[in-house]
C-alpha cells in the first residue's frame, strides 16, 4: 500500500483524487484531511484541470473520523471538537463548494458520517450498488458536520433528514437514490468508469459557464426569488462574455458541434 494518504492523477482534464487510508477505511485523521484541501486547492488552480473525479481506495469511500486519533481538548482539559471542523473538515467542504470546475464523487463503498457528509458536498455523486450512506454521529452523541446539517435536509426534506441522523440507520445506494441524495447507482465493476465518463463529459463542456452555474446554485438557497434574478442577471453577463459562449453559438450557427476550451 501506498504511503500517501491521498492519491492524485490527472488524465484527459479530469484530478482524480483518491483518500488512502483504506486498511481504516479511509477514515480521516488531520494529516488526510489537509492533504485533502490541499489536492482539492491544487486542482482547483490548475489551468489543465476542467473537472475533479473524488473518491476512496479499497473497500469504503469514508468512515468518518478516526476516533483513534487524539482529539483537541480545551484549557480545561475537556474534548474540543470544534478545532477538528474549523480546522479539518470546513476547509474541505468550502474547497469543492468554491472551486467552480465540477466535482464528481465515486462512492465506492461505506460512506459514513463525515464521508458520507463530503460526498453529498460534491456537484454530481454516483455510487456503486454496494456503497451504503450513514449518519452516524448520534451513534456517539455528535452533531452532524461537514456541512451535514445544510446539504442533507435540502437534498431529501427536513423530516426525512432529521430521521436519518437521529436514528443513524444505514441507507442503501439504491434508498439514496430514491430520496435524490445521488445522482445514479453503478454496479460495483462499472463504477469508475461511469464516474469518469461523466468527469470527462464535464471537463470538455464551457468549464466557465458550469462554474458559474455552480455560483448561482450555492447562492440560491435561503435568499428571496429577487435576490436570485439579480444574481442570475449577474452570472449570465459574466457568463456571456466567455470565449466557450462565443464557440457554442458559432457551432450552433454551423450546425457542427462546439469545441470549447474552458475559456
Amino acid at each position: 500500500m501506498s504511503d500517501q494518504l491521498i492519491l492524485t492523477e490527472t488524465d484527459q482534464s479530469v484530478a482524480r483524487i483518491t483518500l488512502n487510508r483504506p486498511d481504516v477505511l479511509n477514515s480521516f485523521n488531520r494529516p488526510m484531511a489537509i492533504a485533502l484541501r490541499d489536492a482539492l486547492q491544487a486542482a482547483a488552480a490548475d489551468p489543465a484541470v476542467r473537472a475533479i473525479l473524488l473518491t476512496g481506495s479499497g473497500r469504503a469511500f469514508c468512515a468518518g473520523q478516526d476516533l483513534a486519533e487524539p482529539m483537541p481538548v480545551n484549557s480545561e482539559g475537556k474534548p474540543d471538537l470544534g478545532d477538528a471542523v474549523r480546522e479539518s473538515y470546513n476547509p474541505i467542504i468550502r474547497a469543492i463548494r468554491t472551486t467552480d470546475k465540477p466535482v464528481v464523487c465515486a462512492v465506492n463503498g461505506v460512506a459514513a458520517g463525515a464521508g458520507a457528509n463530503l460526498a453529498l458536498a460534491c456537484d454530481i455523486v454516483i455510487a456503486s450498488s454496494e456503497a451504503s450512506f450513514i449518519q452516524s454521529f448520534a451513534k456517539i452523541g455528535l452533531i452532524p458536520d461537514s456541512g451535514g446539517t445544510y446539504f442533507l435536509p435540502r437534498l431529501v426534506g427536513l423530516s426525512r433528514a432529521t430521521a436519518m441522523m437521529m436514528l443513524g440507520e444505514k441507507i442503501t445506494a439504491e434508498r439514496a437514490l430514491e430520496f435524490g441524495m445521488i445522482y445514479q447507482v453503478a454496479e460495483p465493476a462499472a463504477l469508475m468508469e461511469t464516474a469518469m465518463k461523466v468527469a470527462t463529459t464535464l471537463a470538455a463542456m464551457p468549464t466557465r459557464g458550469l462554474g458559474l452555474t455552480k455560483r448561482g446554485l450555492n447562492a440560491s438557497i435561503g435568499v428571496s426569488l429577487d435576490a436570485q434574478l439579480d444574481m442570475e442577471e449577474e452570472l449570465q453577463r459574466l457568463a456571456g462574455q466567455t470565449r466557450d459562449f462565443a464557440e457554442g453559438v458559432t457551432a450552433f450557427r454551423e450546425k457542427r458541434k462546439p469545441v470549447f476550451t474552458g475559456e
